[in-house]
């Protein structure tokens, strides 16, 4: 026999009803005895939790929300508390991962305008695969989003909700960060979203006049909270892209709301560098990051860019010109031209605020490196320099030595430094590592990863560790078995490193044997990547002594891709050797391809 439901639990499902048919008389639930109230509220889906929320009575309603101990402030908190419980609950029961700080997440917020998102997701891929030319707000939501807020019962009797407008009206002021298509980007999308508060918004695949309006409309409703703006895969004639930049200062913004604009492999179509992105660069003072990647950007667009932030003295803190083809941009701050910057300016004007500059994989030659050197007087600031996948080779970096021996000795020196895929020799590499264990203040973060070093290198990495380097990044670099046992020798005193990836290797072994000895002397370290190495079954033993000397330190080792991850029973091995769920061992059943060692 079915069980017989009790009172409460039928007086719960009489409740549910109601609230989610919003009846308009739902404060008298607030009257509610404090036992059915908080067994009410886990018992009620988003949608009915929402709609109860939304009848809360005011602090100043004559109404009492208490039956028997009206208007205490514990009980009051101690119901605001259940309702976000109930939120976090909510969230993590249908998407599982959460990205955000726990401690500060206001979760109803972050529950409707995931939901949200979810909605013009689904309405993008409906709109691009029907010949839709409807309006925009009566695309119909999948019931499948629809069952995740309400009961199903309640999705077959009430349809209210079924339509995007619905969505939108209800749940856009709850919207900080959105991904739009260009689908969405149509005269109403400004109605839809009337009562946002945008703060991140990500723009995907503009290309019309049309879309460029209504998303402009869109930036305007938002002109006093949105702080970043993204565009990715647009092709924009010069005047579209002035229109959007003057949406943002010239149309009534504060200059200093926008904080974050990006335009990523994207394409202007007919000038090199548009007319109101210029005019956003000098009229947006609290302008911090900069970001033009992958734009077909050729180097008298990135000239322009980088003359007219060093006009307006930006306040710039990031500036990302990775994944164009620029070489030469620079040239005039050594050689001189009529466009050349006077000298007067080149006494008043810096961009002394820059500390992050990105110019990966931009074609950049020795040659460029030699005119940077003279353009880094203009960044006294500078931190953070990726110069990763350009074909600097061992000319390029002694070039750049020299600069990264001046900058040690200024008031801000550089602390990472990205040569990833750069095509150093060993020789080239070792003498840069020299160059940075000599500096007055040693590096922080170094990456030189994918480049062809072989195992002749090993002695070079070995001393480098005692140079105070924190985080260091060497995969790809053809260590081999040699390799890390000539590191290994080198290592003698404490060393500071925190975070090392020493990944695709073709270590064997001797990876285990290198990590032994360097985690005994590395009392900071955290984590270690050594996926990719070729490390046999046999090696578990070094692998476990590692780990039991990193025991409650380490809190990340990633061995995937390798043999040793085919040992029976590995996961369970290994696990004594967590602490609190520290180190959080990555292991994987896939192999990597082999590596030639050296022989």
């Amino acid at each position: 026999m079915p069980e017989v439901p009790s009172l409460i639990t039928l007086c719960i499902g009489a409740i549910k009803d109601a609230i989610l048919d919003e009846n308009g008389n739902l404060h008298y639930v607030y009257k509610l005895p404090s036992e059915l109230f908080d067994q009410l509220l886990p018992n009620l889906p988003p949608l009915g939790l929402q709609n109860l929320q939304d009848a809360m009575p005011s602090a100043s309603s004559s109404d009492c929300w208490f039956s028997d101990d009206c208007l205490k402030p514990s009980r009051k908190r101690k119901r605001i508390e259940n309702f976000d419980t109930t939120w976090k609950t909510l969230y993590k029961s249908r998407w599982l991962i959460v990205q955000q700080d726990e401690s500060t997440a206001n979760w109803q917020q972050i529950y409707w305008e995931k939901h949200l998102q979810d909605c013009l997701d689904a309405t993008a891929e409906t709109v691009s695969v029907t010949l839709f030319d409807g309006f925009l707000g009566e695309v119909e939501i999948p019931n499948a989003l629809l069952k995740y807020i309400t009961d199903e019962g309640h999705i077959s009797r009430s349809r209210s909700y079924s339509k995007l407008a619905y969505h939108c009206e209800r749940f856009s002021l709850y919207a900080r960060y959105l991904r739009l298509q260009s689908v969405h980007c149509v005269a109403e999308v400004g109605y839809l979203l009337r009562d946002s508060q945008l703060e991140y918004l990500e723009i995907h695949w503009l290309k019309s006049k049309e879309q460029v309006e209504g998303l402009c409309k869109l930036l305007e409703q938002n002109k006093e909270t949105l702080a970043s703006l993204e565009l990715f895969h647009c092709k924009l004639p010069a005047n579209l892209v002035t229109s959007i930049c003057e949406s943002l200062h010239v149309k009534g913004f504060e200059t200093n709301v926008i904080k974050s604009f990006s335009i990523k492999r994207s394409r202007f179509l007919d000038c090199a560098l548009p007319l109101g992105l210029e005019s956003l660069l000098i009229a947006a003072s609290g302008l911090t990051s900069l970001i033009l990647s992958d734009n077909h950007m050729w180097w008298k667009t990135a000239k322009l860019v980088f003359d007219t932030l060093l006009e307006a003295e930006s306040c710039l803190k990031v500036l990302d010109l990775s994944e164009n083809n620029i070489a030469g941009w620079l040239s005039h701050f050594k050689w001189g031209s009529p466009s050349c910057i006077n000298t007067d300016r080149q006494i008043n004007k810096s961009l002394r605020s820059l500390r992050l500059l990105n110019l990966r994989c931009n074609n950049l030659q020795k040659d460029d490196v030699d005119c940077l050197k003279y353009a880094m007087v203009y960044m006294p600031n500078l931190e953070v320099l990726n110069l990763s996948e350009n074909p600097l080779q061992d000319e390029g970096i002694r070039i750049l030595a020299t600069y990264l021996l001046e900058k040690s000795k200024c008031d801000t020196p550089l602390a990472e430094l990205y040569l990833e895929n750069c095509e150093l020799s060993c020789h080239g590499a070792s003498q840069l590592l020299e160059v940075l264990a000599s500096l007055n203040v040693p590096l922080k973060s170094l990456s030189i990863g994918d480049n062809h070093l072989t195992s002749e290198f090993g002695p070079s990495l070995g001393r480098f560790l005692h140079s105070g380097i924190q985080t260091l990044d060497v995969k790809g670099i053809g260590l081999g078995l040699v390799g890390f046992s000539y590191a290994r020798k080198e290592l003698r005193q404490e060393l500071s490193i925190v975070h090392i990836n020493i990944s695709r290797n073709s270590g064997g072994g001797r990876t285990t044997q290198f990590l032994s000895k360097m985690i005994s002397l590395a009392p900071k370290l955290v984590s270690v990547d050594a996926s990719n190495n070729w490390i046999p079954i046999v090696s578990v033993s070094d692998v476990c002594e590692f780990l039991k000397t990193g025991k409650g330190k380490l809190e990340h080792v990633n061995l995937s891709q390798n043999p040793l991850c085919h040992k029976p029973n590995i996961a369970s091995l290994l696990a004594e050797f967590q602490t609190n769920g520290k180190p959080h061992i990555l292991l994987s059943s896939s192999v990597a391809s082999l590596y030639d060692n050296d022989p």
